[in-house]
């Protein structure tokens, strides 16, 4: 079978995690610290603060705006249902804004019709690593006191305008997922220019404690730490901060190896399946190809979760589209307008394989047995 994805992990991760655990210091401690500071540098932000998930470090930022109930946090629905959970995490309202057919994306055409005086936020994501245009948003939001929370959980080695994607954010929140490009195993970032909010995010990820565990062990002598605020355990090991650290030294490799890729799938396809629609560059950024969907057309034979089964059963692993939250059960009978791209997103995508070690005969077979799946008659009884 070939996978829909795998990280690119070897030796130097696992030496590097074995010298953290050889070292006595597992929980969150220097190499925590090491790999805040690298991140922060990566993605040219000032502040970094490693988390437990992408999913924490969305809530920590939302607590930092102090969203509360009776709150409204603009959202996509079409997003892994973190994004919209997070907000309700908070006691607020998550309203599902539409995205644009070209990237998935919420733009400022989609979210203004949403934005009301209870709009405390927008949720800004980069979906599948496809870069939004903040900019945009930003001046339909600014003027109404509304801030922007990019949701950069799949973009690390993406841009924006010719810098890394994040750079300027109020706060950006980041995945290490293993679905991601660098993973952690588990784990996340919350990066921010704004020295207060990095401040005050160090203490909420640890239960509110105004010296933290690391500082109290190398303080040198007897150091009462004492508990601010109600908080959260939001940390991230030492571990997993080593393995990152590897892991974020070949990001820029892994980015040059996907974008090289995906120009290939864009040569097959168009060769062989022109009616397919897939993934490309925004003109205002680039991606690192997180993931590789394309859109059925809306006259398709079968219909995608067919197209699925068949390239299982040929020994592809391919994956749905970017889920709705609307039409999941954790949402059922959540008010929502109108989102029909979003919809269509949902129904007709589909992610292709795509990783560091994928081979050109491996992509030549993803692509034949799309066709394969794609034009074979329809079974009927």
């Amino acid at each position: 079978m070939i996978p829909v994805m795998k990280p690119w992990l070897g030796a130097e991760e696992a030496e590097a995690a074995s010298a953290a655990v050889l070292s006595g210091w597992v929980a969150q401690g220097p190499k925590v610290a090491a790999f805040e500071d690298a991140f922060a540098r990566r993605v040219a932000a000032l502040h970094a603060v490693a988390v437990s998930s992408c999913t924490t470090a969305l809530h920590v930022a939302l607590h930092l705006l102090d969203v509360r109930p009776g709150d409204e946090v603009v959202v996509p629905s079409l997003s892994f249902i973190a994004t919209a959970n997070a907000v309700r995490y908070c006691g607020a309202t998550p309203v599902f804004a539409d995205v644009e057919p070209e990237t998935g994306n919420l733009s400022a055409a989609t979210v203004e019709p949403v934005l009301t005086e209870r709009t405390r936020a927008v949720i800004l994501v980069h979906q599948a690593g496809v870069p939004a245009d903040v900019d945009a948003l930003r001046a339909l939001c600014g003027p109404r006191g509304v801030t922007v929370v990019e949701d950069a959980a799949c973009a690390a080695g993406s841009t924006y305008r010719g810098v890394p994607v994040g750079a300027d954010a109020e706060m950006a929140a980041w995945s290490f997922h293993p679905r991601k490009l660098i993973t952690t195993g588990e784990g996340g970032m919350l990066t921010t220019n704004r020295p207060e909010w990095a401040t005050r995010a160090k203490r909420l990820r640890e239960h509110g404690m105004s010296v933290s565990a690391a500082e109290r062990h190398s303080g040198g002598g007897a150091v009462v730490e004492s508990y601010l605020e109600t908080a959260f355990n939001y940390r991230m090991t030492d571990i997993q901060a080593a393995v990152g650290l590897v892991q974020l030294s070949k990001l820029d490799a892994i980015v040059r190896r996907r974008r090289e890729l995906a120009a290939r799938y864009h040569e097959l396809l168009a060769e062989r399946l022109g009616d397919l629609r897939p993934v490309r560059d925004p003109a205002h950024g680039t991606t690192n190809y997180q993931s590789f969907w394309v859109m059925l057309p809306e006259d398709a034979e079968v219909d995608r979760n067919e197209v699925l089964a068949r390239l299982a059963a040929r020994g592809v692993s391919a994956r749905r589209g970017i889920m709705a939250a609307h039409l999941e059960p954790a949402y059922a009978g959540h008010p929502h307008g109108d989102l029909p791209v979003t919809e269509a997103f949902t129904r007709r995508s589909l992610i292709l394989p795509l990783y560091h070690d994928l081979t050109t005969a491996e992509q030549d077979t993803v692509v034949e047995e799309l066709e394969a799946a794609l034009h074979a008659p329809v079974a009927t009884r």
